[in-house]
């Protein structure tokens, strides 16, 4: 019997190539270190990784017309650049926000491999917020007040033009880690799924990614040479720009360019896009949260946080302390990865940004 954590065999192998089929997924959570895990996994010389935040799976995920989403054939095509690797994936961090996303990937790849990356929910949630104001899919101004708003938002209400993605605004559902993950522990069974917390994740990046490594069946002994910090926190010059920019009009018809457009000039086309966003922002730190409502936030989340430590068989009670102090990712030598080189993985005129 073929051990489950082992790599398929060589034939399986070439036939996973020639089909350029996927066989590994980082479903999110969003802002719990996806995109930098996704960077670091694509440095290794027996993994391919696609273009992040494709969200080509999970058909309950209502994006705007800001958003590209792939048919198949465009999604696989994503993949046309797998050259022989051990390994092929893809990160799109709302996959496991999704309630149809982990059927869709079971159904087409029962074999797959399933990595989660998960936060303390109030610092997560913190995180999302401030990353939606960068973007503009959250247009109010605190973060108390946008979770107040979640009624509204439910029934269509306080949300705007720039606004691509309003389920993500129902801030405490993408919180609700248990039944999230249970769903594909259920689908896949533990053996597929490997679930990383962000404070391990933190506190040893190395660690961590030679476990990945193990669970993806590629050779754990090449790391890279460092493990630069990746998505930092950033703020707006220009909101006016930014409107622009994520106007679903102007997406939608820059998106529509693709139907006649031929790929290169629409590749193109993206890259001056990406530039142009990437021009708009600078490195900011991020406001510290209103105390009391971090505690309230404690309060909420103490019984989910309970029930996923038990589902995944770890003390979490650092997670529902009062005193709990959220994990950093320090800075490492060598900096930023460059923005150019992000940019070619993770373009907005194709993605969401939420990672």
């Amino acid at each position: 019997m073929r051990p489950t954590n082992a790599i398929s065999s060589p034939a399986d192998q070439r036939s996973a190539v020639i089909r350029k089929h996927p066989d590994f997924f980082i479903i999110g959570a969003p802002k719990c270190g996806t995109t930098a895990l996704a960077e670091y996994l694509s440095s290794h010389p027996d993994i391919f990784m696609a273009r992040k935040e494709m969200h080509h799976f999970g058909h309950d995920l209502r994006f705007g017309g800001q958003i590209y989403r792939r048919n198949r054939r465009d999604y696989l095509q994503e993949f046309a650049g797998w050259n022989g690797q051990s390994r092929a994936g893809e990160a799109s961090v709302w996959y496991l926000f999704s309630a149809q996303a982990a059927a869709e990937i079971k159904a087409f790849n029962p074999r797959a491999r399933i990595i989660i990356m998960l936060r303390e929910p109030t610092e997560m949630l913190y995180s999302l917020y401030q990353q939606f104001r960068l973007d503009g899919n959250e247009h109010l101004t605190s973060f108390a007040e946008a979770l107040a708003a979640e009624d509204d938002r439910l029934a269509g209400r306080l949300v705007t033009r720039s606004t691509y993605f309003p389920q993500g605004l129902i801030y405490h559902s993408v919180a609700a880690y248990t039944e999230q993950v249970r769903r594909y522990l259920k689908l896949f069974g533990r053996k597929q799924v490997h679930v990383v917390l962000y404070d391990d994740f933190a506190a040893d990046t190395a660690g961590v990614y030679r476990g990945v490594l193990d669970f993806l069946g590629v050779d754990a002994s090449r790391p890279p040479a460092s493990f630069p910090v990746i998505n930092g926190s950033q703020e707006v010059k220009s909101s006016w720009l930014r409107s622009l920019m994520s106007d679903p009009l102007v997406r939608g018809t820059a998106i529509a360019t693709r139907n006649w457009l031929p790929a290169p000039c629409f590749k193109a086309l993206q890259q001056i896009e990406s530039r142009i966003m990437r021009l708009n922002i600078r490195p900011a730190k991020r406001p510290p949260m209103d105390l009391a409502l971090r505690h309230q936030l404690y309060r909420e989340f103490e019984s989910e946080v309970a029930q996923f430590g038990k589902l995944i068989g770890r003390d979490l009670a650092g997670w529902r302390r009062a005193e709990f102090t959220p994990a950093p990712m320090a800075p490492l030598p060598d900096g930023q990865v460059p923005a150019e080189r992000q940019a070619s993985r993770k373009s907005s005129l194709t993605t969401c940004s939420n990672s």
